[in-house]
């Protein structure tokens, strides 16, 4: 079996439902920068760009009175912890690689440290380069997650993710 790509994890249902609640325009920004990120620190692109496309689909919107409430989000919000369920699932639905669903999932769950205890912690690098990806395409008041994308360039930026990665894996670096 080969690969599973961006573009069949973007188009399987589960994650059209949950990557456009939490905005299709930074997670598929941020899977361009952990392409990136991945390539400079030896970590596989290929589970990079999957943990950074489905690094938000755990996020639950947070309204006081209406309105998006970003400080009630930052207070409470463990969108992390659900949306690493949600990946793995969805990855091993659609048959990607038990132990590489388990990494993916993993980075999903370490992205942020919104939730976790004060303290250190060291990331792996998987970890840190999906951590590194969103915080490099994070805007102040979580805007980042309103930005808008159509269907149409989605998918073409996608596929020119996937013709990377596996140009990549197939030792053609020179296309970082």
């Amino acid at each position: 079996m080969g690969r599973i790509t961006l573009e069949q994890i973007f188009n399987h249902p589960i994650a059209q439902k949950y990557v456009k609640r939490s905005g299709v325009a930074h997670a598929i920004a941020v899977a361009e920068h952990a392409f990136h990120f991945a390539c400079t620190y030896g970590v596989d692109p290929d589970l990079a760009t999957k943990a950074a496309l489905l690094h938000d689909v755990g996020h639950y919107t947070w309204y006081r009175n209406g309105e998006w409430d970003y400080e009630l989000y930052r207070e409470n919000d463990i969108h992390a912890i659900k949306g690493a369920s949600r990946a793995h699932k969805l990855l091993i639905r659609i048959g990607e690689d038990r132990h590489a669903a388990k990494e993916i999932a993993i980075a999903i769950l370490l992205h942020t440290d919104s939730y976790l205890p004060e303290g250190s912690f060291e990331l792996k690098p998987l970890q840190y380069v999906v951590a590194l990806a969103d915080e490099a395409d994070e805007e102040d008041g979580g805007n980042h997650h309103y930005r808008k994308m159509g269907d149409a360039e989605s998918l073409e930026r996608l596929r020119a993710l996937d013709l990377r990665v596996d140009q990549y894996r197939k030792g053609k670096e020179n296309i970082v």
